[in-house]
């Protein structure tokens, strides 16, 4: 058996531990659904009636912001998970088993990336109650999904890093969280990136959460802004797509090797 065949065989063992984990604690999903739910309703009703003309478009503009802030979200369970497992010796267990070492992280990343795919499913079904509508073209949609999956997949290695850096749930329940907020509102998840000031405008457009939300818009269609909401004129925002797949393979080759080298040395102990 070649070493790619053994390690897609085990990563395919550990992902389906980790799946069944949720099915017998279900509760684990509660934040991966109900979370973006709670946004979409707090602002598209509460705070969207007073963001620019027409309630309707913001909530077509918001939408897409809310899928890229859900799967980026979803690496903090990636960081708890490895946490966890790295806390109650199940990482030690492994490493007595004949196994890939590589297998444990993508095992862990591929389940949570189906977790992301259950979260999408659930926001666009909300979507929908609230008035949002894919405008575009099937094959553009299905793009729009993908691309958010990748991005999730993406965010997962860093969720997988810093979960080995904490070391225990408790640590993990606050890093795994806390960079997450300035990096998704400094975005145009909520507001479009020209509406802010100077150098958090510049932030903003070069955020890939930015071009995330911006490219999931253009391929379902919900290309329509309200007065304030405006269109940045920037690079990023005039290449949505080809800076978010950028910005993914850039995530990928950078924390996808910190993580392997970080899990060998843990491993190792």
């Amino acid at each position: 058996m070649s070493v790619i065949t053994a390690g897609a065989r085990d990563s395919g063992v550990v992902t389906w531990r980790n799946l069944m984990n949720v099915r017998r604690q279900p509760d684990l999903l509660l934040g991966a659904t109900l979370q973006p739910i709670m946004f979409v309703l707090l602002f598209a009703f509460v705070f969207g009636n007073s963001i620019g003309d027409d309630p309707s478009a913001y909530r077509e503009f918001l939408m897409g912001g809310i899928f890229a802030q859900t799967v980026a979200f979803n690496s903090a369970y990636t960081t708890i998970g490895m946490a966890a497992d790295l806390e109650k010796g199940v990482i030690d267990r492994f490493r007595s088993l004949p196994m890939t070492r590589a297998a444990v992280l993508v095992g862990r990343t591929a389940s949570d990336l189906a977790v992301s795919a259950i979260g999408l499913l659930v926001m666009s079904l909300c979507g929908l109650l609230v008035g949002w509508r894919i405008r575009g073209s099937f094959l553009d949609a299905v793009l729009g999904y993908l691309l958010l999956l990748v991005f999730s997949f993406a965010m997962s290695w860093i969720g997988a890093w810093v979960g080995l850096l904490a070391g225990n749930v408790q640590v993990a329940q606050s890093a795994g969280f806390i960079w997450m907020f300035p990096v998704t509102f400094i975005s145009s998840a909520f507001v479009s990136a020209s509406s802010m000031p100077g150098p958090l405008k510049v932030v903003a457009e070069w955020n890939p959460i930015t071009a995330v939300a911006d490219a999931a818009r253009d391929l379902f269609g919900n290309t329509a802004r309200t007065g304030v909401l405006g269109q940045s004129d920037s690079w990023p925002a005039q290449h949505a797509a080809l800076y978010a797949l950028l910005a993914c393979v850039g995530i990928l080759v950078i924390f996808a090797p910190l993580a392997v080298s970080k899990y060998r040395k843990v491993a190792s102990k």
